[in-house]
């Protein structure tokens, strides 16, 4: 086995400045999604069993794991679809397939094994590095789109790009399109860029097709898609598409890739789109497994499409199907509710979730009167229940159905001084200051990054306006180059039509681009970046936009400083061989905002999320606020029918497995909605669990005669 390890180790070895990562450590491995893994596999701690030299009891294992995850574990031929319910241990069933694999004398190399988050891979990674001890070269688990970066960097070259390109993010995304549609004399109200790039991303991934679209933009489109070649730059959708435009035209690579990869799995299945279904449809041929749940489908607004577990039945005839039930995480009660939730949905894969832990305490469902009443009852809980049973607040979360509900919530948390970690919001390499210093890194690393070139070439102000970005633009495309490119033509120009002030303010900007080139090789980054924030002098600027208030300059300098801190820390890892300029650039732009924090500052607080980002998280005591209709079901759910509102369903059943011993519901009597109070009814779904699990509270302050009257009547009427 060692031999055939070493031989397959050299198999699809990257080429000369191509970003993939070798490391088994977070922060460098994320980044592309390579997660090199030991050779140790530790069933329980004091316990280690070697891979290499294949000392699995596979007997054994039998007292490890349960029939079904046992089964799902020593299965490796053939195709297989896991239905995995929440809190079955799906990831620890994937962690042991790939140690059985292994076991097995499957090389290391021949394992694909994709994912959606880097937090799940991170997850992941963690499991095996606390059953391991020595490293494995070659073994991938891979967000899907870090693997199709890692499939560009080597092959983009025969789709026409250069190498070295750049991934544009929704904001580079945004500029170009507002760039291209000005050059096709676009009014401003026909460009409205945030539901133009919604419509290419569905074009380009095939949600939807002109015919459904208005024929205007499709001009746009062809020349945003020329844009981005001519900027040499892919766009996140591309990382998807374009790896299946290359496999599909180029078979040979298809082949290889193939060849190599003879082990696939595919983790949270019920969220891959077409595009990643087919991806890896064309890469596997009988050797598959996903794992997913039908019942935690909640992302069709992003691409996902739970019908691909019908797809897969259809593709890989012969397929066994194991169901993962036993969860591992909840009470009965908890699991009863979500069980009794989740059947009022038509189009599923029938399961019911049970538990070994007891029946545990009956669900609190809270009626206050307003989002004031319910956010004064959650703060206060939270305050009884930690003193009582001695919890910390961050095993609290609070689950919302959308970020508006926030306000009086966290005006409540920060009145009783509860701290509190809010997801979502400005990522921090977002704003503003960060994207500065990322659109020069971008552009020292691909000088054809016009998108960015136009962001930074006057930022900080040297005198480059409008007018004579206007020439550079009419020369670029005179000349079908670049603007850098445009630019150094326009300087070299004796006869051209630049004046002497304006040829000085451009070579003030290539200068420091020029000068900083060294970035792009070499080590200490962290310290050149340092020396490129002086040489610009982005302090002056910052003092200078906000003369009002040095304290805010102060501020936007320091998230600088945190910045390149990371990259410090992210450079000197021992374990990053690839640390630099364009693997960083392409680490960040893959990392989602859960990513931004390793969460070590959030140790302490109470979770307070929409349930979207909840998914995959647990906590001993959730509560879910806003149980209403129109907001959960969305208002809009309502209004576009059955479907949606299935979705929706699946949305709450995902809130309420969330929760490990202690689950609390609270729905408003009225709520503020823009100017106006309006009365509100509970949620449908509060009527699909089943009443005997139900508690109801009334609320703590007084109350008038007529709305205790009122109360009790609504509570009546549910359990009539």
């Amino acid at each position: 086995m060692a031999g055939a390890v070493a031989d397959d180790a050299q198999h699809l070895q990257p080429r000369r400045g191509e970003a993939v990562v070798r490391s088994s450590d977070t922060a460098g491995a994320i980044g592309f999604g390579f997660v090199l893994y030991d050779s140790v596999h530790c069933i329980k701690p004091g316990r280690m069993i070697q891979y290499s030299s294949m000392a699995i009891d596979l007997n054994n294992l039998k007292n490890e794991l349960n029939p079904e995850q046992y089964k799902a574990v020593t299965t490796i031929n053939g195709p297989i679809l896991i239905i995995a319910g929440a809190g079955s241990g799906k990831t620890r069933v994937i962690t042991y397939r790939i140690a059985n694999m292994l076991d097995s004398g499957i090389p290391q190399s021949q394992i694909l094994a994709l994912t959606f988050t880097n937090k799940a891979a991170r997850e992941m990674e963690q499991r095996i590095k606390e059953l391991t001890g020595r490293k494995l070269q070659n073994l991938t688990v891979s967000t899907f789109h870090a693997f199709g970066v890692q499939i560009l960097r080597r092959h983009i070259t025969a789709l026409g790009w250069r190498e070295n390109f750049s991934i544009y993010d929704e904001t580079d995304r945004s500029a170009l399109i507002k760039e291209t549609g000005r050059e096709l004399q676009f009014t401003a109200d026909a460009l409205d860029v945030y539901k133009i790039g919604n419509l290419f991303s569905n074009i380009k991934t095939g949600r939807k097709n002109w015919e459904s679209a208005n024929d205007m933009y499709r001009q746009l489109y062809e020349s945003y898609q020329e844009g981005l070649q001519l900027y040499n730059a892919v766009d996140f959708d591309d990382l998807i598409v374009l790896p299946i435009k290359l496999f599909k035209e180029h078979p040979d690579i298809l082949a290889e890739y193939k060849e190599r990869y003879r082990y696939i799995m595919v983790d949270e299945f019920q969220d891959t789109s077409h595009q990643q279904y087919e991806l890896m449809h064309l890469l596997s041929d009988r050797n598959v497994a996903v794992v997913g749940d039908d019942d935690q489908s909640i992302y069709s607004w992003r691409g996902a499409d739970y019908q691909n577990i019908i797809n897969f039945e259809k593709d890989f005839p012969g397929m066994q199907e194991i169901r993962l039930e036993q969860n591992y995480r909840s009470t009965g009660t908890i699991l009863a509710a979500a069980n009794g939730v989740i059947s009022h949905n038509s189009n599923r894969k029938e399961k019911r979730l049970w538990s070994d832990k007891g029946s545990g305490k009956p669900i609190e469902v809270f009626m206050p009167e307003n989002e004031a009443a319910e956010a004064d009852f959650i703060a206060e809980s939270i305050q009884g229940i930690a003193m009582g049973e001695k919890l910390k607040y961050d095993e609290f979360a609070i689950l919302l159905r959308a970020n508006t509900q926030s306000r009086p919530i966290e005006e409540a948390l920060l009145e009783a001084n509860i701290p509190y970690t809010m997801s979502g919001g400005t990522s921090f390499f977002e704003r503003k200051e960060i994207k500065d210093i990322i659109s020069y890194l971008r552009v020292i690393s691909n000088h054809d990054d016009d998108v960015n070139l136009l962001r930074i070439i006057n930022t900080p102000r040297r005198g480059i306006g409008r007018a004579l970005i206007e020439i550079i633009n009419a020369a670029a495309r005179a000349m079908d180059v670049s603007l850098y490119t445009a630019i150094e033509q326009l300087l070299a120009d004796p006869a051209g039509p630049l004046s002497d002030k304006q040829k000085a303010d451009l070579e003030s900007f290539t200068s420091i681009i020029e000068k900083n080139s060294s970035l792009i090789s070499g080590k200490n980054l962290a310290k050149k970046v340092r020396a490129m924030v002086e040489d610009i002098a982005y302090w002056d600027y910052l003092i200078s936009e906000y003369q009002k208030s040095e304290k805010a300059a102060r501020f936007k300098y320091l998230n600088i400083e945190h910045l390149i801190q990371s990259i410090e820390s992210w450079e000197n890892n021992p374990d990053n061989f690839d640390a630099n300029l364009y693997t960083y650039l392409n680490r960040i732009t893959l990392l989602s905002r859960d990513d931004m924090d390793d969460g070590e500052n959030d140790k302490g607080k109470v979770n307070l999320m929409t349930i979207h980002a909840s998914k995959g998280l647990e906590f001993p005591v959730v509560f879910i606020a806003g149980a209403e209709e129109g907001l959960i079901p969305h208002a809009r759910s309502i209004e576009e029918g059955e479907g949606n509102v299935e979705e929706e369903r699946r949305l709450f059943y995902v809130a309420i497995t969330r929760a490990r011993e202690k689950l609390l519901i609270s729905s408003c009597r009225k709520r503020r909605h823009m100017q106006a109070v309006t009365e509100c009814a509970p949620s449908r779904f509060l009527d699909e669990i089943p009443a005997a699990l139900v508690e109801y509270h009334t609320p703590q302050q007084e109350v008038k005669p007529e709305q205790a009257m009122d109360i009790l009547a609504q509570m009546k009427k549910r359990f009539s």
